[in-house]
């Protein structure tokens, strides 16, 4: 069996509240992820989602538990380890007026990554800067302009090919088309699946969109308050999810034909301190629910977090 070649195990972090209590980000998360897969991450605001893609980028330690890139732990080991798992990791951040330095050509934000990770000659990076930008449909031309100078979708698209320069294995995607229209939201989901199949990206999508993350996606997990609390195939879970803060959180989604949007609140009330976070708020939660539930296979492909509707498939 092939090893995971991204792989998140146990993942812990909380943060200060302003009453001297912990909020928790991450409840124990553990997932793994193939080569070539993407894997989407959905739940509303507040499930853990930016926390997940800080910790993966490196930009803050968890306070326990593991991310394993070919084995080696990005937070574990020597620098030159570190470095090297970092090295396979780059992002597509949600919108590109506020991660593009308006002060910059395209040409020097592009090249950014490959002054700071490679050594390479002048003419090496400008070939490479000229392949990024045809790879996402730029012409090399307007390598001189200034971020200002381009609309919303031709500025995302510079943001991608900075992520593609320095060749990662591994795309952070956070919120890739939040911030465009429609139409132009259509043209880069299109752009980023051509380039995940050319370059056979592994790919964690993080969105609040359900039909970015279906068209995407080959895998998902709904988080709730840090935990997983259904993961398996995209199709099944976005079409006809099992558990009750999945069946929420689609049921949310103002006129899916059209945005598909989740919103930032799914329900009212704060999740159970403890037990299973959603019994302070589910319409099927029970005694037993005072303690927390396990995932557990409805198919070997499908699993969910709930005493009520798991059918593990070896009933």
């Amino acid at each position: 069996m092939t090893s995971p070649q991204l792989s998140v195990e146990r993942l812990i972090h909380t943060y200060p509240d302003p009453n001297g209590g912990r909020v928790v980000a991450l409840n124990g998360l553990t997932f793994d992820l193939s080569r070539g897969e993407t894997l989407g991450i959905v739940g509303a605001s507040g499930a853990g989602k930016s926390t997940l893609v800080r910790l993966l980028l490196g930009l803050e330690k968890p306070q326990s538990g593991s991310v394993l890139i070919d084995g080696a732990d990005l937070y574990q080991g020597g620098s030159s380890q570190r470095r090297q798992g970092r090295m396979k990791l780059q992002a597509v951040f949600q919108d590109p007026r506020s991660s593009l330095n308006p002060h910059l050509s395209l040409k020097s934000i592009v090249e950014e990554p490959l002054l700071s990770r490679l050594r390479l000659s002048r003419k090496e990076r400008s070939e490479r800067i000229d392949r990024a930008l045809v790879a996402v449909g730029l012409d090399p031309a307007i390598r001189s302009r200034k971020p200002h100078a381009l609309s919303g979708g031709e500025r995302q698209r510079v943001a991608i090919a900075r992520a593609l320069i320095t060749e990662p294995e591994i795309l952070i995607l956070d919120e890739p088309v939040s911030a465009l229209d429609g139409p132009i939201r259509s043209q880069i989901l299109a752009l980023l699946a051509q380039v995940r199949a050319d370059l056979d990206l592994t790919v964690v999508l993080v969105s609040h969109d359900v039909r970015s993350t279906k068209a995407l996606a080959d895998r998902v997990i709904v988080l709730y308050a840090g935990s997983c609390v259904e993961s398996g195939p995209a199709e099944e879970i976005l079409t006809n999810p099992i558990h009750p803060y999945s069946k929420a959180l689609l049921e949310a989604v103002p006129q899916p034909e059209i945005g598909w949007t989740i919103p930032e609140t799914i329900v009212d009330t704060e999740p159970a301190k403890h037990g299973c976070a959603c019994s302070s708020w589910c319409p099927i939660s029970t005694e037993q629910c005072s303690e927390s539930p396990q995932l557990e296979s409805v198919t070997p492909d499908h699993h969910i977090a709930c005493w009520e509707v798991t059918e593990p498939a070896s009933k």
